[in-house]
């Protein structure tokens, strides 16, 4: 039975990923409770900081998808009764210049709290924060303005 769930959320989350990756956040917001919050790790970048509600994350995404960003779920892990899961995710981003050269690259680990199969609380581990600020400053240097607020 728990096989099947995560054949199913993995199904669910690599096709809204995929959709992001195309530029559309709406799949993937639509797994966020209203009151959601999605913690990222501080610092002087465009994706810094504790994002609280659906609103906030859906200017997060935006984000993630105007800055070119490409990620992919490598693996799935759950825990937890259907109705409060806890989902640890392994997800791999990426990003590239216009002319072709990678500008980013990074692994993660997303830990996110569910209650009745929404999102309520992520939190983002990465396996190196100084590569955001280094995306930060190519997506600047390539004329990639922070989307507005």
């Amino acid at each position: 039975m728990r096989a099947a769930l995560i054949r199913v959320l993995l199904f669910k989350l690599r096709r809204d990923v995929a959709k992001l990756n195309g530029g559309d956040h709406g799949p993937l917001l639509a797994g966020y409770a209203e009151d959601a919050v999605l913690h990222f790790n501080e610092g002087p970048h465009r994706f810094s900081g504790e994002h609280r509600g659906k609103a906030q994350i859906e200017r997060f995404l935006r984000e993630f998808a105007h800055a070119g960003i490409n990620g992919e779920i490598r693996a799935l892990w759950i825990g937890g009764p259907p109705w409060a899961m806890t989902l640890v995710v392994r997800f791999d981003d990426w990003a590239k210049a216009p002319d072709g050269r990678q500008i980013y690259s990074n692994r993660t680990l997303l830990l996110a709290r569910t209650r009745w199969g929404r999102i309520v609380d992520q939190q983002d581990f990465y396996e190196d924060t100084s590569r955001i600020l280094h995306l930060e400053e190519s997506l600047r240097e390539i004329g990639v303005e922070p989307v507005a607020r």
